[in-house]
């Protein structure tokens, strides 16, 4: 057994089996919120002072000491001793020993439980700026490859089976509007986190008279919580942020998927810098996509924190309870995974390139312009379903027959399904041809691309 001094040492005996110290701390982890704290602290501090709680000379010690703190942690000259528990403990003993009784004022009408709470929404509220402006790299780094392939035609895929002829560009801006949702997801949770509990103390607030409205400003937080019982206990913003960067993550695993089966030989759509693949300890001739296959993979470590952040928040009773220190495992994976994943595909997105004549020549494969020879006898007076069912009996027929493509078919042929067909069908019949011809606003067409590549350069320019 160890003896330590403890922030509630004068209630137990202070009697600590080596195992419960490693077993409780978190300091080991959430020294990352160092800074986070100390910036609380010293607002805390500065209001206390305003109160007349503490004396200005005390709140510039106070101020000076954790100051020195933080450019010593930042360093990297800080001890961190295990036996403090937590990153709260760890720098007001280091102010203690360092102003000696100034510091053993700082704690008042405070407590863990309303400082932990507020310092992990300052870090969240960074966090979510920093991943916001990794997402928008890779919304440039869409848009700036798009702009190239804006003319280039490519078969979009429904069921993983050739569906219809889209433009590139098209194809690219999808995954920028996926994002895009993403970003404003995520301003969403930070707008509902940007609220300052501190000074509800551990659950019922204090009889000193805080300024919480001043503390609030001070940290630059939108308002106040406004019940001390909800306030220390609330994680929802928690697993909101996740559940941002679980979608984040299914994005850039959709993504990727695409990419592993375009590189693939069986596809050959697209080519990747060799920075950004492996290659076999056995076969040499292996070009292996590594990397979005970790994007990939990663995904789970993300849908794992969210899972993990849910079910420690399912069963506990009001109001705190050390159930929520591993909170901060659960969003600190979530948000290093989805950030390192989005730099990471923001770098693959600016080293790719299609493989545009290999894509154009295979084209004619897997009859695109079927949807298009359906709306052409609409236009003709046919009723779509009727249409529907004319298109996909020529379909069979190609097959039956050895035909890759509808244009292949005499008049006559077509005639025989419907004799509203004349010779102009065969203008109809040519894939790139139908992604000229898309009419609806935001359509995979090319007309819609060029647009939407310049509406999204000019809009991201500004962010």
């Amino acid at each position: 057994m160890t003896k330590q001094e403890k922030s509630w040492q004068h209630r137990l005996d202070g009697s600590t089996d080596v195992l419960a110290v490693d077993f409780v701390e978190s300091l080991s982890y959430d020294w990352r919120l160092y800074q986070y704290d100390i910036v609380g602290s010293i607002a805390h501090a500065r209001m206390l002072a305003a109160q007349k709680i503490i004396t200005k000379a005390e709140f510039e010690a106070i101020q000076a000491g954790l100051v020195e703190i933080s450019e010593q942690i930042a360093a990297g000259k800080f001890v961190f001793d295990k036996t403090q528990e937590d990153i709260h403990m760890a720098v007001e003993s280091a102010l203690i020993k360092k102003i000696g009784d100034p510091g053993r004022k700082l704690h008042t009408g405070r407590s863990r439980n309303d400082q932990v709470a507020t310092d992990i929404r300052l870090w969240m509220r960074d966090e979510i700026e920093a991943i916001q402006s990794y997402i928008v790299q890779l919304q440039r780094a869409f848009v700036t490859l798009a702009a190239k392939y804006t003319e280039a035609i490519m078969p979009a895929y429904t069921h993983l089976q050739r569906a219809q002829p889209v433009s590139i560009a098209a194809y690219l801006l999808s995954f920028v509007e996926q994002l895009a949702r993403d970003y404003t997801r995520l301003a969403d949770c930070r707008r509902r986190l940007n609220v300052c509990p501190l000074g509800s103390g551990a659950v019922a607030g204090t009889t000193l008279p805080l300024d919480r409205q001043q503390t609030a400003r001070d940290l630059g937080f939108a308002d106040i919580t406004y019940n001390s019982i909800d306030a220390v206990a609330d994680r929802d913003f928690c697993a909101e942020f996740i559940f941002c960067g679980s979608l984040i993550a299914a994005h850039l695993s959709r993504l990727a998927e695409d990419w592993i089966l375009y590189t693939a030989a069986e596809f050959s759509f697209i080519r990747t810098a060799d920075a950004y693949c492996t290659s076999s300890s056995m076969m040499p001739q292996k070009r292996n996509p590594d990397m979005l296959e970790l994007i990939r993979g990663k995904t789970g470590s993300v849908y794992g924190a969210l899972m993990a952040m849910l079910t420690i928040l399912k069963a506990q009773p009001s109001t705190y309870n050390r159930d929520l220190q591993e909170d901060k495992l659960h969003v600190f994976k979530a948000a290093d995974v989805t950030s390192q994943c989005l730099r990471m595909a923001a770098a693959i997105v600016s080293h790719t390139t299609f493989n545009t004549d290999r894509i154009a020549a295979g084209l004619d494969r897997g009859f695109l312009d079927a949807t298009a020879l359906a709306e052409y006898l609409v236009r003709k007076g046919i009723p779509f379903r009727q249409a529907h069912g004319v298109v996909g009996g020529l379909v069979a027929l190609c097959e039956k027959e050895g035909k890759e493509k509808l244009a292949d078919l005499s008049l006559a042929q077509f005639q025989a399904a419907c004799d509203k067909i004349e010779q102009d069908v065969y203008q109809t019949l040519n894939p790139a041809g139908v992604c000229q011809s898309y009419q609806t606003e935001g359509s995979g067409g090319c007309a819609s691309a060029m647009s939407q590549v310049k509406y999204w350069g000019e809009r991201l320019k500004k962010m």
